[in-house]
């Protein structure tokens, strides 16, 4: 694969000289790079950044630089930890840079969507108000008074069953939206005839409070859970009438996740903790078993004198105020496999951590044989 860096790695100016350029000229893109000295590195972001028509990919270094391999694992830990569905086909198209990981991503979504819209165009009821020859519903008397100085119209209050919800803009918005950061825009235009009827807004995806599920729009939660992932994940950049973009995960948030799943795959009583109040103390383990607590950090471990003593302390405080006397450090292999156990305090407030690494290499290429052998890998970190 060309174009390929790797996390925590250096962007040197000898090998990617504009695209040095392109990062430190934009700001939004500097949270996910450090700057130190010229010295200009990956974070712990994966994915893809696409600039002047050329799409870099950022991997993690789980294959020992192995770009095919790290990206199949990258897109695999994808697919788990968010539940999305690629077809073999998809995935190779990527590695093969027929077509990126975005574009595959916003494929997937647009034919999900489509699917359940030939199955029929979700419609509610939506109270209107308006000025109407024929009375209709609720007569506004305030609303008649203020308005109609003849008695040619009414004005109403009445319910509407129509497909002009906020469901369905939202939708509309996310098609049109992504289409533009894809080349075969068929699917998506597809979807876009279908709202034909829909009011076209703007969305801000940290208020979508008004947007609801039940039995009659549950079939459509996938894609939007689809369209949230991908217009939260990607990063727009318009810029002297060039158009470019990244498409970055967080990658400890994507190995909490995915460690997160495959645990609740294998226990249905596990916990995906939101923050609790100790008093002034604010927790949030990321997994929480009947007995026993775990906390993963993607960081690199090649001693025990890595591990943070902040960490510690935090998952001291975790079997404390839980009261789970055992707790967990998981991180990914590095180096090779640690396994580590320690004691915190003494008599009844005595908290027994483990700390461990999973390896997330697997030199297979298919979707479901990785999954399965990284759930057996997480079974053994019990034994």
């Amino acid at each position: 694969m060309q174009n390929t860096i790797y996390e925590y790695e250096e962007i040197k100016e000898e090998n990617y000289k504009e695209l040095r350029t392109h990062i430190i000229d934009n700001s939004s893109l500097h949270q996910y790079f450090k700057l130190d000295w010229k010295i200009l590195k990956a974070r712990q972001y994966c994915g893809i950044l696409n600039f002047d028509s050329q799409d870099f990919y950022i991997l993690p270094k789980i294959a020992n630089h192995n770009a095919e391999q790290n990206l199949n694992i990258f897109i695999y830990m994808l697919m788990y930890a968010y539940d999305v569905k690629l077809s073999n086909e998809q995935i190779a198209s990527c590695a093969n840079q027929e077509h990126s990981i975005l574009e595959v991503f916003v494929q997937m979504f647009a034919s999900n969507l489509l699917n359940e819209l030939k199955k029929g165009l979700y419609k509610e009821y939506i109270l209107e108000q308006d000025n109407l020859p024929v009375l209709k519903g609720k007569y506004l008397i305030n609303e008649n008074l203020k308005y109609n100085f003849t008695k040619d119209k009414i004005y109403c209050e009445y319910d509407e069953f129509t497909p002009n919800n906020s469901l369905n803009q939202f939708f509309l918005y996310s098609v049109k939206y992504l289409q533009k950061f894809v080349k075969d825009k068929k699917l998506s235009k597809q979807c876009e005839l279908i709202f034909d009827e829909v009011e076209y807004r703007q969305f801000d995806m940290n208020k979508l409070e008004n947007i609801h599920f039940n039995r009659q729009n549950q079939r459509f939660k996938k894609s939007f859970e689809i369209a949230i992932l991908l217009l939260k994940q990607l990063i727009p950049n318009f810029k002297k009438d060039k158009k470019s973009f990244a498409f970055l995960f967080d990658m400890n948030i994507l190995f909490e996740q995915f460690i997160a799943r495959i645990f609740k795959e294998l226990d249905n009583s596990v916990k995906i903790q939101n923050k609790n109040n100790f008093g002034d103390l604010t927790l949030k383990p990321d997994i929480i078993l009947k007995n026993k607590i775990i906390d993963t950090k993607y960081k690199k471990l090649n001693s025990l004198n890595d591990i943070k003593q902040s960490d510690k302390l935090q998952v001291f405080s975790y079997g404390i105020n839980y009261n789970i006397g055992n707790v967990m450090l998981l991180y990914p292999k590095h180096l090779e496999n640690f396994s580590f156990d320690l004691v915190f305090g003494k008599d009844y407030k005595e908290v027994n951590l483990k700390i461990k690494t999973i390896d997330l290499d697997f030199g297979g290429n298919n979707y479901k044989d990785y999954i399965s052998e990284i759930i057996k890998r997480v079974e053994k970190l019990n034994e």
